[in-house]
């Protein structure tokens, strides 16, 4: 397998197992670079104290996945300071990393199902966008009925990325990944034609003649 256009390719398409795979290796990195960084704050802040004689303040890193969503609020780029920049580039570094992975896997589990990755807008863009800032938009009816539509759209992109199955024939981002190729669905008159015995005297009509020449046969058009 290659790792590299597996985890980070747009191109082609992956099945409902790698792309399990693919989620549950996400989870295993962000808690390994958390606990890496974790690790580093603790013992910076350790000598801090050892030095100082004394420290307060709490260790603390994570990912929720809010932080994506908090680079298009304004009111968040203004809380920053000079004193949570290097932490903002270090979560930031780890925040493109995990989200290149989600997106590259999910667009090629979307190709798997014949559909195009511009579904991630509506299937995860729009409703992160929404629930992040659903505290500006006004209540009563108009809050209920756009959060039932975001609760929908999560819901849809859900199954169909982690429990539909993909086309089973090539489509137009590659063949079956898993190897069993399969033609695509015929038409009616297709599969009339394949299951229907031949009747040759209903395919041959005779064309009358017009001078002394004798009557032609031929096949009916469109037979």
């Amino acid at each position: 397998m290659d790792w590299t256009c597996y985890l980070f390719g747009f191109k082609g398409r992956i099945n409902r197992a790698k792309y399990w795979l693919a989620g549950l290796l996400l989870l295993s990195f962000m808690a390994a670079f958390v606990t890496l960084v974790q690790l580093a704050l603790t013992i910076n802040f350790v000598a801090h104290a050892m030095g100082t004689a004394h420290g307060s303040g709490k260790v603390s890193f994570g990912f929720r996945l809010d932080d994506i969503f908090s680079a298009f609020d304004p009111a968040a780029w203004r809380a920053l300071s000079l004193a949570k920049l290097p932490m903002l580039l270090v979560r930031a570094t780890g925040m493109v990393l995990f989200l290149w992975i989600f997106v590259a896997t999910s667009i090629k589990r979307l190709h798997d199902r014949d559909r195009s990755g511009w579904w991630m807008v509506p299937f995860f863009a729009v409703p992160g966008l929404y629930d992040h800032f659903s505290d500006l938009f006004p209540g009563s009816y108009f809050a209920l009925i756009t959060g039932a539509i975001m609760l929908v759209l999560m819901i849809w992109g859900f199954v169909e990325l982690y429990f539909l199955r993909g086309t089973k024939w090539t489509n137009r981002f590659g063949p079956n990944p898993l190897g069993k190729e399969q033609m695509r669905a015929r038409g009616a008159r297709a599969r009339l034609r394949a299951t229907t015995a031949w009747d040759q005297e209903s395919e041959i009509e005779m064309v009358p003649h017009r001078a002394s020449p004798p009557p032609l046969w031929r096949v009916k058009p469109g037979s």
